[in-house]
């Protein structure tokens, strides 16, 4: 059996706790800050997608919010890095855990400005 249900951001927020939630809006927030951006929305994450390709993708759950940064560079010493890996050639994606709002801080915000300039398409110039 098969649906078609259609996710929505408002399915990603519901029941989660009203910190989370708030996280998750001020990190939404923090992207929408770097340019234009429009979602995608799947079962799995809520993604952001720049003029070119998708660079983040963000989540509220119970301990927070997760969800991953399209990076030209991988970060390893940062305890809000869970894990990176390469995606492609040129890009590594990163996955993250903020546990607060003070995780949310100007090193997090370059990030997000960095995958930014990735979901304009940066990262294909040569």
């Amino acid at each position: 059996m098969t649906t078609d249900a259609v996710w929505t951001e408002e399915d990603h927020l519901r029941g989660r706790p009203d910190w989370a939630v708030a996280l998750y809006r001020d990190v939404a927030d923090a992207i929408a800050a770097c340019g234009p951006v429009t979602l995608s929305v799947s079962k799995t994450t809520i993604t952001f997608k720049g003029p070119r390709r998708g660079f983040a993708g963000a989540r509220p759950t119970p301990r927070g919010v997760r969800g991953y940064l399209d990076l030209t560079r991988r970060l390893d010493d940062d305890p809000r890095i869970l894990r990176a890996s390469p995606y492609t050639r040129r890009l590594f994606v990163h996955q993250f855990r903020l546990g607060g709002p003070d995780e949310l801080d100007e090193t997090f915000r370059s990030w997000l400005r960095e995958a930014y300039a990735v979901g304009c398409g940066e990262h294909l110039r040569d």
